[in-house]
């Protein structure tokens, strides 16, 4: 199969220190992922500042604006991946940050779980024609991501990617719902892939196992570290698991094509053989009272899986007891 696209999520998980940003980099490089990834908002288009006080936050616009990656580093931290061979990618969330990735030269463009359900967004980020990644999260469902595949074909672009994703930040194992991936493929001309927020690194290679082409998944230096996205966050050992489960899982998927895989090729010895029970003359017929089946299968020998194709055959010279049938 062709190789999983491995995104390591890093979020916002830079705590605004750029050495915590280039380790989160190198942490993504050394785990095998293929690209590493920020998140590009400000908190002055995510949240009406008018937005009341919930979910526990005493001012959600002062959590946003302290989780801000600075953009001027954003030069910088693309310049390092590049520099270590791991594609940097970041998410944006409004459109001046879609403009200044796109003039970075990003390769593609990721749209969020919560962002996918925004179609003026989905479609101004699709006409900048890029491959796009979309995670239909909160608010999706098989109909809607119609919708969304819909814009983006409307803008022309083609090149899409729809993640599966649940929204609830860890989500319980029995949300994850990994069906719902090959839904998303049987139903639509479109590569599919899991966002993942469960807290194990198995989740995602099941999610392959099911026709997963792309796989995102937060990680963090430490869960330990402030901020709201460390807890559910994979750590280092953690992420580099992952990774590994995966290519494993590539590794073992496949359909065998012949009798005998190249590694079965110096084991094939231990199958059975048709061989002479008893003596046996020419002219005679073979039956279960002359012939039997025995260890090991040489070349030139009659397999044991064709008893029943030499069974009432005619032998065509003398056979020792003991002796490998290998002719009528």
């Amino acid at each position: 199969m062709s190789k999983t696209f491995v995104i390591a999520e890093a979020g916002s998980n830079h705590n605004r220190n750029f050495e915590q940003a280039l380790k989160l980099i190198d942490v993504a490089k050394e785990s095998g992922s293929d690209a590493v990834k920020f998140q590009t908002f400000s908190s002055k288009t995510v949240y009406n500042k008018k937005t009341p006080n919930f979910a526990n936050y005493e001012n959600i616009n002062d959590l946003v604006k302290s989780l801000e990656l600075p953009r001027e580093w954003q030069k910088d931290l693309k310049s390092y991946c590049d520099d270590i061979d791991i594609e940097f990618m970041s998410t944006p969330f409004d459109e001046s940050a879609v403009q200044e990735l796109y003039d970075l030269g990003v390769k593609r463009f990721k749209i969020a779980g919560f962002e996918s359900t925004d179609l003026r967004f989905v479609d101004m980020v699709s006409s900048t024609k890029l491959p796009l990644i979309i995670s239909a999260g909160i608010g999706c469902n098989l109909e809607f991501i119609e919708k969304i595949i819909n814009t983006c074909h409307n803008q022309k672009n083609y090149d899409l990617t729809i993640l599966h994703c649940n929204n609830a930040y860890p989500t319980p194992q029995e949300d994850i719902n990994l069906e719902t991936i090959k839904d998303i493929k049987d139903r639509y001309d479109v590569k599919v892939g899991l966002s993942d927020h469960t807290m194990n690194t198995l989740t995602p290679s099941l999610a392959v196992m099911v026709g997963a082409t792309t796989i995102e998944k937060h990680f963090t230096i430490s869960r330990r570290l402030p901020g709201p996205d460390h807890p559910f966050a994979m750590e280092p050992n953690q992420l580099k698991e992952m990774v590994d489960n995966i290519r494993l899982t590539e590794l073992s998927l496949g359909r065998k094509q012949n009798i005998y895989t190249n590694s079965e090729e110096n084991f094939k010895t231990a199958g059975r053989s048709i061989v002479a029970k008893t003596k046996i003359k020419k002219g005679d017929s073979f039956t279960s009272d002359n012939i039997t089946t025995i260890r090991p299968f040489l070349d030139g020998n009659i397999h044991a899986s064709e008893w029943f194709d030499v069974l009432d055959n005619t032998s065509e010279k003398d056979y020792d007891e003991g002796d490998f049938i290998n002719g009528k």
